[in-house]
């Protein structure tokens, strides 16, 4: 009988505390918006006030169960102050090891390595628009030919990291964006293809492991930054055991309210936080075979001779 009336009480506690479980911590995301080169409207701080995006991210992460947090701060970047984080998030340009347009605090290189190692640990990383715009091969003051070339395995740690590095841009328009994995999170309700106004980045020096999500009808846009074949717009690659996901969007305060977008960046960043799981072998020759093509370097004209009177 006593057996019983134990095998009962642990049961009992077993429902109990079943029933009083806490639900999981909600998964924390650290945006990262310091501008050491371009700052960009849609991500500044004005009159002390949360920015564009960071709005529409704590919405996206109310409905998500994410919490964000919101930084410009490079010198906090280490082990420990990156460890409390799920995801880092990055919209940012230029040396981010420098002070540079917004004179927010720079980053240490030793803040950089940490950011490698974090993600190689396990952690994920979510890039949009001018992430790709971060920490050149090139020195981002000498805008030259350097920037028209593909270094390889020669590109800066950063830009093999992330999975390719921006170029230059040409006038803002709409352009068509093919999807080459509709089954990656965020593109089950996207199509086959989709088009909007937006500054599309001309993007190189792909990291060849990356697996291309879409890529962009280069040849009928407009512009001499496009002369050039089809090439990646979004991505997503494997870092260690960590997650990297990339899209070249996100420059126009209406692309980050347009459905489209927000379902592919949502698919992404739950994808880069390891809530859900997707096939990601690399396929660029397979989805951009001419990715490495990139637009001729428009050499810069001659100065005008200047002219003596005889």
């Amino acid at each position: 009988m006593m057996k019983k009336v134990v095998v009962s009480i642990s049961v009992f506690s077993l429902v109990l505390a079943s029933a009083f479980t806490a639900p999981a911590a909600s998964k924390k995301i650290l945006f990262f918006t310091k501008s050491s080169g371009f700052e960009h409207s849609v991500i500044s701080w004005k009159d002390g006030q949360p920015s564009y995006a960071e709005k529409v991210l704590q919405k996206l992460g109310e409905k998500n169960d994410w919490e964000f947090s919101f930084s410009k701060d490079g010198s906090k970047f280490g082990k420990d102050y990156l460890a409390q984080f799920d995801a880092v998030f990055f919209y940012t340009t230029g040396d981010l090891c420098s002070p540079g347009t917004d004179k927010q605090p720079p980053m240490t290189p030793e803040g950089k390595q940490a950011l490698f190692e974090y993600v190689r640990g396990g952690k994920g990383f979510i890039g949009t628009h001018a992430a790709s715009d971060t920490f050149h091969t090139s020195n981002e003051e000498k805008k030259g030919l350097a920037r028209y070339l593909n270094h390889g395995s020669k590109a800066d740690a950063y830009v093999r990291f992330l999975g390719g590095e921006f170029i230059k841009h040409g006038a803002q328009q709409v352009a068509r964006n093919t999807v080459t994995d509709p089954k990656f999170p965020g593109f089950e309700k996207v199509g086959s293809e989709f088009a909007f106004q937006e500054e599309w980045y001309s993007l190189k020096d792909f990291t060849p492991d990356i697996h291309v999500l879409t890529v962009i009808d280069a040849p009928a846009m407009k512009g001499a930054e496009y002369d050039r074949p089809p090439y990646p717009t979004t991505w997503a690659r494997k870092e260690g055991r960590g997650r990297v996901w990339y899209t070249a969007m996100g420059h126009r305060e209406d692309v980050w309210t347009n459905p489209v977008f927000q379902n592919i960046l949502v698919g992404g960043i739950k994808w880069a936080l390891g809530e859900v799981n997707a096939e990601v072998h690399p396929n660029l020759k397979e989805t951009a075979p001419e990715a490495y093509t990139n637009p001729p370097y428009p050499a810069p004209k001659p100065a005008p001779a200047s002219s003596k009177p005889n």
